[in-house]
């Protein structure tokens, strides 16, 4: 059975820049601190602080005004026992939330190994008064030597290109660097610095200008703009694709050849392949040897494990971002989502709050009891939408799916939830500053569950050892550490990947001692992600309706279970009338503006939806030019 889920929409504030019609959409909320280390616990007063960040100039130069100041300053302890290595930012440009991921992964790791580690993604840099570079040269995070140290996990998105939340730093970067290109960059650069070799000498390299541009515009090339950073790049991406890790690797180049000194070669991660282990890898054999070598004092780590506590029996819950906060006095059908500013919405989940739900006008099946497995052609109506589900004939279309009701009853049993009770998501104590909504909230524990955690995507093996932490069985505990060990890969790979075992199951079937506190939950989840599909109808044919091609998903297992594919599945159980939650996004896939240039269509597993689409298009266009209209 599927149940409706009532829609919980909120109102979006989109607040702009003075003078300016871009959408801020950085959270605003996180306020440089200013500190500084030293033995023991460190706490550096405002004037001493504010003194440094004034007064700092690079070799042979004078301080970039807006690069140094700090408007205002937070005044924060550090305690050096604890974290002898001192602050470490990761910074994330991710598309849909692994880069991020691996980002929490190292904040977990962070006190074990020395530092206070930060996450930030890179859209968060955006809004600082001097832009990102504000933001990354932090004065609050500098060390004594006036260093800041940052990780940067670069996903690449399509065809070598960054990842939404990426795009301005990228553009930043390769502005700053001189860089045109995306990928092919190595050719150009060389010719390059053959041919004004004295831009980018070591003399330039060591001087800072007195450009007062903030980077927001661009700027000229600047071999000083990153002055102070001390960087390591993990890239992401797929060998599948041409421009293999292009994000990654241009970033690593272009921090370089803006001043930052490199502390590690750039490591690769292949998602066609085993992604997560190759970062495992790079994180445990290059980033934390390299950063506690060159950061963490000779001994300092044989005290903090002398100072450890002994007595532990390891029943803590891990730290958690989020509080849950109950909403006692709503009932689930009037739950109402807050007004939310643009600028304080997730990067990577602002389709929760942006996608609208519209009514399908046609759903039927297009394969005959004949021919095995279903394939829906689905109308969906959006004459009521206005501009925002405008489109163009070979546009995607971003689908939000919705888990299936038994799955979300029986996660919801285990854990003991009571799906009905509505609540909001807030940030816990000490995270405050760096909290941006994740999803509609107030909401029930029944929506939540149904369309913003992904509880059938099998979990990588860090979620698994996150898991472990809330097993009280010492059994379970001990099969999902040794599954998300190095040692336990293949394992995992037979019995959770090939298996199609997602947190559902784990929770409720296989590992039923696991007991997690609702925000717990939505914090080790990942995030039910939307699907894409190409549009199948021509914009200029269908103005006011989306046309898709749905092949719905069921494969039957060894053990004689079905495994269905959460949005096909999803879109197949919508009737007439009943609505589904959309958004477009914008393709390069075109036709010639000439109708009469001749085409040739190849789909290497696309499938039919874009032949469609452009066959109505191309038909529209001939007849445009006929008629003379």
């Amino acid at each position: 059975s599927r149940r409706t889920h009532p829609t919980t929409r909120p109102t979006i504030i989109t607040r702009t820049k003075m003078g300016e019609g871009d959408e801020i959409m950085a959270d605003d909320s996180a306020l440089p601190l200013v500190l500084a280390a030293a033995s023991g616990v460190a706490t550096l007063l405002l004037a001493s602080g504010l003194a440094f960040a004034l007064t700092r100039r690079s070799k042979g130069g004078t301080a970039h005004t807006k690069q140094t100041e700090v408007a205002e300053a937070v005044v924060e302890e550090l305690d050096m026992e604890k974290y002898p290595g001192g602050h470490l930012t990761i910074y994330y440009g991710s598309q849909t939330g692994t880069a991020e991921s691996f980002a929490q992964q190292i904040a977990r790791e962070g006190e074990d190994n020395g530092f206070m580690v930060h996450v930030v993604d890179l859209e968060d840099t955006e809004d600082e008064d001097g832009g990102p570079r504000q933001a990354i040269l932090d004065g609050g995070k500098r060390d004594e030597h006036g260093r800041s140290r940052a990780v940067f996990l670069m996903a690449t998105y399509g065809e070598g290109e960054p990842t939404d939340n990426a795009a301005q730093f990228v553009n930043l970067i390769k502005s700053k660097s001189g860089i045109k290109s995306n990928y092919n960059f190595e050719a150009e650069l060389a010719e390059m610095d053959a041919a004004n070799a004295a831009d980018y000498g070591e003399e330039k390299k060591g001087e800072a200008g007195d450009d007062d541009d903030d980077g927001a515009n661009g700027g000229d090339v600047d071999a000083s703009y990153f002055n102070g950073l001390v960087y390591s790049v993990f890239a992401l991406g797929n060998r599948q694709y041409e421009h293999f890790c292009a994000m990654g690797k241009l970033t690593d180049v272009a921090l370089g050849r803006c001043g930052a000194e490199r502390l590690t070669e750039a490591g690769t991660g292949d998602d066609d392949s085993d992604l997560e282990g190759d970062f495992e890898n790079w994180k445990d054999n290059v980033m934390w040897p390299s950063l506690k070598r060159r950061f963490v004092a000779e001994g300092a780590m044989d005290k903090k494990v002398a100072a450890a506590p002994t007595n532990g029996v390891g029943n803590d819950l891990p730290e958690c971002q989020y509080v849950v906060e109950y909403v006692t006095d709503m009932s689930p059908g009037d739950a109402k989502a807050d007004i939310v500013k643009s600028d304080e919405i997730h990067a990577s989940t602002r389709h929760y709050f942006t996608a609208m739900d519209c009514p399908v006008k046609v759903s039927r099946e297009l394969r005959t009891d004949k021919d095995p497995g279903s394939t829906v052609h689905m109308e969906i109506d959006i004459s009521k939408a206005g501009d925002d589900l405008r489109y163009q004939t070979a546009d995607n279309l971003g689908v939000l799916p919705v888990n299936d009701d038994d799955v979300v009853e029986a996660v919801a049993g285990a854990l003991g939830y009571d799906l009905d009770a509505v609540f909001r998501l807030k940030p816990s104590p000490g995270h405050e500053h760096k909290h941006a909504a994740l999803f509609p909230t107030p909401c029930t524990i029944r929506e939540c569950l149904a369309r913003y955690c992904d509880l059938a995507q099998a979990p990588r093996r860090s979620d698994l050892k996150l898991l472990a932490s809330y097993a009280k069985d010492p059994m379970d505990r001990t099969a999902l550490l040794r599954m998300s060990s190095k040692e336990g890969k293949a394992e995992y790979r037979e019995k959770i990947v090939n298996a199609h075992i997602g947190i559902a199951d784990i929770i409720a079937r296989l590992c039923r001692s696991i007991e997690m506190p609702l925000e717990h939950f939505i914090a080790a989840c990942p995030r039910l992600l939307p699907r894409y599909y190409t549009i199948s109808s021509s914009s200029s044919m269908h103005p006011d309706a989306i046309h898709i091609t749905v092949s719905v998903v069921k494969t039957e297992m060894e053990d004689g279970s079905l495994h269905k594919g959460v949005c096909s599945h999803h879109l197949a159980g919508i009737v007439e009338n009943q609505t589904v939650r959309v958004f477009c996004r914008d393709s390069s896939f075109r036709l010639p503006t000439d109708p009469s240039r001749p085409v040739i269509m190849i789909g290497p597993g696309t499938g039919i939806a874009p032949m469609r689409a452009l066959l109505q298009e191309r038909s529209h266009q001939r007849k445009k030019r006929r008629f003379g209209k």
